[in-house]
């Protein structure tokens, strides 16, 4: 059933019409469709555009269609349809008969489409915050499984300071902190009805949109026709937060990549998130991880494209915007995957505490606490950095560590230095005085991986 054709007397060509048809991927929002249509029955009803026996067969017909839909195999490939929409009027039609056609009164697929997507991404808004969620909550757990674990922090990937495990995997806590609360901010402008604005001009019944719109739980109107069937900000902004939140997922990815390769030893991924090669027995490899990495890219293209195709459509609807669906669907489908295997392999790490202890204590990471601690002698800090990089340079040549340096020659280089240095550059000492907010002191990080747990059970 077409839901057009009365100005045309030729049959499009049938590549056209393949290329036309969007219904092998819109049927995903069959559900959404269907919501909205029975809340737009019960306004055509209540303007008295439709009869009470009409509303009623036209939502028995359209839940019917959803039972089908969720229930029946093979129940949308069962009717060729140019689109959701048009699949839809068509089985209500087949189901009540004339009742069904009154249905698209004063409506468009223009602001039909534009609310389906707003009902359908506000429900995967919701689920997608859920399951960061769960990946904060492995990340808790893994912190909380290694509260003592040192490891080297990184600028560079050159080894910079000590902090702790449990500090480093908050970071990415706040990461996803922030990806949350940004799909709540997009959520809250995805939550506008454009239903009743027509194809652009608005609708010539009296409809009460108000109405609509808190039947289905928006907050709110799409106060300019134009707009609200034009409007594709929603979308590109949803995809811009999905490649955030992916570029995260990648850089956790790879900095467990790099803390799984023999050279670092720093954890260890088990049998479950993990693969072999189909050459070498020896192989174990981190394609979990990988994956990952390689499918933000992915996110990312999408946000580019559809900012592509939206840049120069004139107002209002074009059909351009038919581009908009795979581009969403496919992020939503990625980041969830994504979210959902980095989450099992937070739940599938063994970390080496010796490993990390050792490489932490080593490459001069407190050479700062040396400098810092003429710093609390009275020396400007500007000298203090020269003279703790010519001490280095005297200790690299001779093969020391900076604990092993003697007191002699630190003396050399300065009187301020005393016995009292040693204590300043032990990896304990070196924690212990980042204990401003945000440091990796334990007592901090303890403070700190308290109030996530807290806001992971109960927030």
């Amino acid at each position: 059933m077409k839901l057009w054709g009365g100005r045309f007397k030729g049959e499009a060509d049938a590549e056209f019409a393949r290329f036309n048809s969007s219904f092998s991927f819109d049927r995903r929002l069959i559900e959404a469709d269907i919501q909205g249509s029975l809340a737009y029955a019960e306004a055509l009803a209540a303007a008295g555009l439709l009869t009470e026996e009409e509303s009623q067969k036209i939502a028995s017909g359209l839940g019917e269609i959803l039972n089908r839909a969720r229930e029946e195999a093979g129940y949308l490939d069962s009717r060729e349809a140019e689109d959701v929409h048009s699949f839809v009027e068509a089985e209500l039609v087949a189901a009540i008969g004339d009742a069904g056609l009154k249905l698209h009164t004063g409506r468009s697929r223009n602001d039909q489409v534009a609310t389906d997507l707003r009902l359908f991404l506000r429900g995967e808004i919701d689920d997608i915050a859920g399951i960061i969620k769960d990946c904060q909550r492995a990340l808790i757990e893994l912190a909380e499984a290694n509260p003592d674990c040192v490891l080297p922090g990184y600028t560079h990937l050159q080894r910079a300071q000590p902090i702790l495990f449990a500090h480093y995997l908050l970071a990415y806590y706040e990461m996803m902190k922030r990806d949350r609360a940004r799909f709540a901010e997009v959520r809250a402008r995805v939550n506008r009805l454009p239903l009743g604005s027509g194809a652009l001009a608005g609708t010539g019944f009296p409809l009460d949109r108000e109405t609509i719109a808190r039947r289905l739980g928006f907050d709110g109107l799409c106060e300019n026709s134009v707009d609200a069937v034009s409007d594709r900000d929603f979308v590109i902004e949803f995809i811009g937060a999905a490649a955030l939140a992916m570029m995260h997922l990648s850089r956790l990815a790879e900095d467990l990549i790099i803390y799984s390769t023999a050279e670092f030893g720093f954890i260890e991924l088990s049998d479950a998130v993990s693969t072999g090669s189909s050459l070498m027995p020896q192989k174990k490899n981190p394609d979990s991880l990988e994956l990952i990495r390689g499918k933000a890219g992915r996110v990312f293209g999408h946000h580019a494209a559809l900012l592509a195709t939206m840049k120069g459509l004139p107002l209002a609807y074009n059909k351009d915007m038919q581009e908009d669906k795979e581009a969403l669907f496919d992020a939503i489908d990625t980041l969830r995957g994504s979210l959902g295997v980095m989450t099992t392999v937070l739940r599938n790490v063994k970390v080496s505490p010796e490993r990390t202890s050792e490489a932490a204590s080593s490459s001069y990471s407190n050479a700062t606490d040396l400098a810092d601690y003429l710093v609390r002698k009275g020396l400007e800090f500007r000298k203090a950095h020269e003279l703790v990089g010519q001490v280095v340079m005297r200790a690299i040549e001779r093969g020391k560590r900076l604990e092993e340096v003697s007191l002699e020659e630190y003396q050399e280089f300065s009187e301020l230095f005393a016995d009292d240095l040693y204590a300043s550059l032990s990896l304990e000492s070196s924690l212990a005085v980042k204990s401003a907010i945000g440091g990796t002191a334990s007592e901090r990080v303890r403070g700190a991986l308290l109030k996530a747990r807290s806001e992971i059970d109960h927030g």
